[in-house]
């Protein structure tokens, strides 16, 4: 079984971001997308420290303390990108002015439901930011995350557990097993990667996924 690495998955989503968008990628995985979108399409990536028009990682030793993104990671700034206040960053996303966000989560329900921010163990530090926001004001809310826990416990689920970050609001799910389209209350696959068969997925998610390839 072969499935998608991290950088892989960055790739593939990257695929999928459309020419003149405005883009927010989330904490963590989601970052990595900004390194492999397409240099033939004009991209806007907002960053909600209060960032527009991001660009890639800077290469070693150009890095800049000072041009951080929401996570604290060092960032370039493309020709045109500006800089503005925290509470306008959050006006935007609000507002509806983000038309993706890509987030990663701890869970997904088929019906669009994200849990991102709190896993309700004790001790566990909460980490809302502004996934929330995002999450209920993008026009479309985009999740990346491997599709199974470490003790191989499906994140892709018939409801979330985990204490809620918005409701009904993701419509794809880029894993390291295949891409989900969520709608109709319903996981669809759309692609499989991995060399798991359909009903060997379905079994190991516990759901029954249709298919949309």
């Amino acid at each position: 079984m072969t499935r998608l690495d991290r950088t892989a998955m960055a790739c593939r989503v990257a695929q999928d971001i459309p020419e003149g968008a405005y883009v927010n990628l989330g904490i963590g995985l989601p970052t990595r997308v900004a390194d492999f979108l397409p240099a033939d399409r004009e991209i806007f990536l907002h960053s909600e420290n209060g960032l527009l028009g991001m660009g890639p990682s800077p290469a070693p030793g150009e890095e800049d303390s000072d041009l951080i993104n929401a996570g604290k990671q060092p960032v370039t700034l493309l020709t045109g990108g500006c800089f503005f206040h925290h509470a306008d960053s959050f006006a935007m996303m609000r507002g509806g002015h983000i038309d993706i966000c890509v987030l990663g989560a701890f869970q997904v329900a088929r019906n669009g439901d994200l849990a991102n921010w709190h896993t309700g163990e004790a001790g566990a530090i909460p980490a809302v930011g502004g996934a929330m926001d995002l999450a209920v004001g993008a026009r479309q809310t985009f999740v990346m995350m491997e599709l199974f826990t470490r003790s191989g416990e499906s994140k892709l689920v018939d409801r979330c557990s985990y204490p809620l970050t918005g409701l009904a609001c993701v419509s794809r799910v880029y894993t390291d097993h295949g891409v989900f389209e969520l709608h109709d209350d319903a996981a669809h696959v759309t692609e499989l990667v991995s060399g798991l068969s359909l009903q060997e997925l379905r079994a190991r998610v516990g759901l029954e996924l249709v298919d949309a390839r």
